[in-house]
């Protein structure tokens, strides 16, 4: 099944398309990711050019997280003070890391600079994550007690500005989750993420905050940051494919469903160490990809042929001539599907848990 996409000006394989998502979105779901350190590479890698995989994948990446963190919500697995503090930070990066993929663009060599990038912080946040998940896990089987802090205390925790986080039962200043959303928000103009790689390994490290809220908190402040992005790249680049954003939308929030179900049975060892061992091996693949194999070859691009559908030119119009109105709608469709589909999952849940009492009686 082959589409051409009226903005992006390609022609891509749709179950190909799909099924890519729907990997990612399963990704998304077990580590409280956003996917776009995945699916932006991997787009990339596969004919679509870079300014269009970005914006298109943070678009993908606001669906993914509305839903994601609306079930979290249902669940109470979410900090939204710790969030909203991130989110502050996450916008002023934002702002700047739209400047600089601007400037890189016009440098050129776009591309290559977003594959190192994604090489060098996925291996070393990988890395550290990877030595710490394995050293906690041979401690559990060997039954080794080891005694820790409730929460490892650093040189940030202490600047001013100091604030409680009843929720995540940390009392630390405000300026650490801020430092930690700028540096996000820079990243996610620039990569095309929800900067949840980044954030997530932070949350566990630098703030400290509980394991089970991570997940939730992280997409919650992915909603804010990739939105932003959106709109900038929308105004900037008129980069927004929506034919484009609705294929990764649908395979995406499938899988990630499916893995929110798995991530219930991971307890905080296997989740860090599973964490790290997908980033460096996907840190591995980008730069086998970039440096080693032909890219010019690839599964989602086809042939373009025959002329575009009025509803095609209409879309074309409306984003060259309205680009922020056409980014506005693109936010609401993204946002409104992931609504449904998070509250559908609870209508679900509800159901099968009312029928299992019933039986019970």
């Amino acid at each position: 099944m082959d589409f051409y996409l009226p903005i992006a000006q390609v022609q891509i394989n749709i179950l190909t398309l799909l099924a890519l998502s729907f990997a990612v979105g399963f990704l998304s779901g077990i580590f409280g990711i956003g996917g776009g350190f995945l699916m932006t590479p991997i787009l990339i890698f596969l004919g679509i050019p870079a300014a269009y995989a970005v914006s298109n994948v943070a678009n993908n990446i606001l669906g993914i997280s509305v839903s994601g963190a609306t079930t979290h919500w249902y669940k109470k697995t979410l900090d939204y003070k710790m969030g909203m503090m991130i989110v502050i930070g996450g916008l002023i990066g934002s702002l700047i890391g739209i400047e600089i993929f601007k400037y890189l663009s016009e440098i050129g060599n776009i591309n290559t600079i977003i594959a190192l990038a994604y090489i060098y912080l996925l291996a070393i946040i990988g890395t550290i994550i990877f030595v710490e998940g394995v050293k906690e896990l041979s401690d559990l089987k060997k039954k080794v007690i080891v005694k820790k802090k409730l929460h490892t205390h650093y040189w940030i925790h202490g600047l001013p500005f100091r604030m409680r986080f009843s929720k995540s039962k940390l009392y630390e200043s405000a300026l650490t989750p801020i430092i930690l959303g700028f540096i996000v928000g820079i990243f996610a103009s620039i990569m095309g993420i929800g900067g949840a790689f980044l954030m997530v390994p932070a949350m566990i490290y630098l703030i400290g905050m509980p394991t089970k809220l991570i997940p939730g908190t992280s997409l919650f402040v992915t909603i804010f940051i990739t939105a932003f992005v959106v709109v900038g790249h929308s105004l900037q680049f008129e980069s927004i494919d929506i034919y484009l954003v609705s294929f990764l939308l649908f395979g995406s929030i499938i899988g990630l469903h499916l893995g929110l179900k798995v991530a219930e049975k991971l307890n905080a060892s296997e989740y860090k160490a599973l964490l790290s061992l997908l980033l460096i091996v996907f840190a591995i693949f980008i730069g086998i990809e970039t440096f080693i194999l032909n890219s010019s070859t690839n599964i989602l691009l086809t042939q373009p042929s025959g002329e575009l559908s009025n509803l095609s030119l209409l879309i074309k119009k409306l984003a060259k001539n309205s680009p922020f109105v056409y980014a506005a709608l693109s936010l609401f469709f993204v946002v409104f599907i992931g609504f449904v589909f998070s509250y559908l999952r609870e209508l679900i849940h509800h159901f099968r848990y009312s029928k299992k009492e019933n039986t019970k009686n």
